[in-house]
């Protein structure tokens, strides 16, 4: 092929930007907002960015096209049909955009993922002229599965379903096998209607896999609409950003706090964030603070969980650690934190009465406590809550547990039972959340630090689903 591909992943957010290139000069598809990373990229390759293209009006992270259309003076290709505050090559189904004279873009309207969702097919010049290398296809069709069809209200979820699988069909009647496909979603992302089956994939390999390919229109809208979760609160905010166009970033260092101002903030309410691994965070933390460790997905559980504006503040070992996290907050339009401080907790602290442990357990602990053999140095659990979304809960769940998932946990604290509480979550991320939640309000709490799919064979007796 004259054509190379480079994936820019965001694994953090399960999406995908793209930069193609016939050597010379490259088309980039739904960057990110840190767009130092794709002008890296395009200088490392030694090639000029000529169009930025937007497949669709994002709902979970906020562009970085329109100012990377800006810098690069690329084209700026946004779907004609949505109402935008900035200028744009407006384009529409069945337009092709000459790049060079290797490479083309043909407009598809794939609605679904939104009303006006587009991909772009990518030809490649040949002897035997233009042939499809690949779709840029956004959160149209994904890896086994397709983006969701109620991020613009469930009034709109059944219509854009129905939407969905015909756009889908459209795409694979279009294109012959051999062509890759190349989604922004479905890596993790809370815009894919399930998680992707493969790395990679075809045209071909999506005939076989996908539902939306596989089912009639009516079984694939009743299916997928049935297996939606909630998705993140702050999404609310992306598409207004997005339409109104995003400003430039700012990722330079944020205010510094000491202890005492750490004091302060807490004591005012903000969110004070550890951004440390979980077993450092319960080995030894500031009271007050809330637990969302750099090696998960902390930028969508913070959106999620805090109230929209709220101050911010970073807590981490390094100041590397403190520029990825506002590198991360960044992408989903929380642009400034109030401030950070690094090193340790004891630093964090003005007096030894402000640390704080958490304690930590396995199932196997779980398992013999609720038979009255805790492990030494453990309480005895008068609840377990679940703090996982609703559809992991419905495909299984401990016995006697609580259910009440993470992102609503801030609002119900006051429903988890009196006593002693024992939180998992499928591998202990979202649990030591929960468990600062559950701290901070003056809950006795235990993290269960363990896979959820080893519970049964550590013994811990499960619901019956039946």
């Amino acid at each position: 092929m004259s054509v190379e591909v480079s994936v820019i992943a965001t694994s953090s957010l399960g999406d995908r930007s793209y930069l193609a290139s016939d050597g010379r000069v490259a088309i980039v598809v739904d960057p990110q907002r840190d767009i130092d990373r794709i002008l890296y990229l395009a200088g490392a390759k030694e090639v000029r960015i000529t169009h930025v293209v937007e497949t669709h009006t994002h709902n979970d992270y906020v562009s970085g096209g329109l100012e990377l259309a800006r810098i690069t003076g690329a084209r700026y290709l946004v779907a004609a049909d949505d109402e935008v505050g900035f200028d744009r090559t407006p384009v529409t189904d069945g337009d092709t955009m000459p790049v060079s004279d290797k490479l083309r873009l043909r407009v598809v309207a794939t609605p679904g993922h939104t009303f006006h969702h587009l991909s772009y097919v990518l030809d490649e010049a040949t002897d035997g002229g233009w042939q499809p290398a690949g779709v840029f296809t956004g959160g149209s069709l994904l890896f086994g599965t397709t983006g969701r069809t109620d991020l613009l209200g469930q009034e709109h979820a059944h219509e854009l379903a129905h939407h969905q699988h015909a756009s889908a069909r459209r795409l694979a009647d279009l294109l012959p096998d051999g062509t890759q496909v190349w989604p922004t979603h479905g890596f993790g992302s809370f815009c894919s209607a399930s998680q992707a089956d493969a790395p990679e994939s075809t045209i071909g390999r999506e005939r076989q896999a996908n539902p939306a390919l596989r089912l009639a229109a009516d079984e694939f809208v009743t299916e997928t609409l049935a297996g939606l979760d909630a998705y993140p609160a702050y999404y609310a905010h992306m598409g207004v950003a997005n339409t109104a166009g995003p400003a430039p970033v700012d990722l330079t260092p944020v205010t510094r706090a000491d202890a005492a101002g750490l004091r302060e903030r807490i004591a005012a309410g903000e969110w004070v964030v550890d951004l440390r691994h979980r077993k450092a965070y319960a080995a030894s933390h500031l009271a007050g603070t809330v637990s969302l460790g750099l090696d998960g997905p902390m930028s969508t559980w913070l959106g999620w969980l805090i109230d929209w504006g709220t101050p911010i503040t970073l807590l981490a070992e390094t100041p590397e650690q403190v520029a990825d996290a506002q590198r991360e907050l960044v992408r989903i339009g929380i642009d400034r934190p109030a401030a950070q401080a690094t090193g340790t907790a004891e630093q964090w602290a003005t007096e030894v009465g402000q640390l704080r442990e958490l304690r930590m357990a396995d199932f196997a602990a779980l398992a013999a406590a609720r038979t009255g053999h805790a492990p030494a140095g453990l309480p005895a659990p008068d609840v377990v809550l679940d703090v996982r979304m609703t559809n992991e809960w419905r495909a299984g769940h401990v016995e006697g547990a609580v259910h009440i998932p993470l992102p609503d946990l801030p609002q119900r604290l006051a429903d988890v039972p009196a006593g002693t509480v024992w939180v998992h979550c499928g591998s202990g991320y979202r649990a030591t959340a929960a468990a600062s939640l559950l701290a901070n309000a003056g809950r006795e709490a235990v993290v269960i630090n363990d896979r959820f799919d080893q519970a049964e064979a550590a013994g811990v007796a499960m619901a019956d689903n039946a």
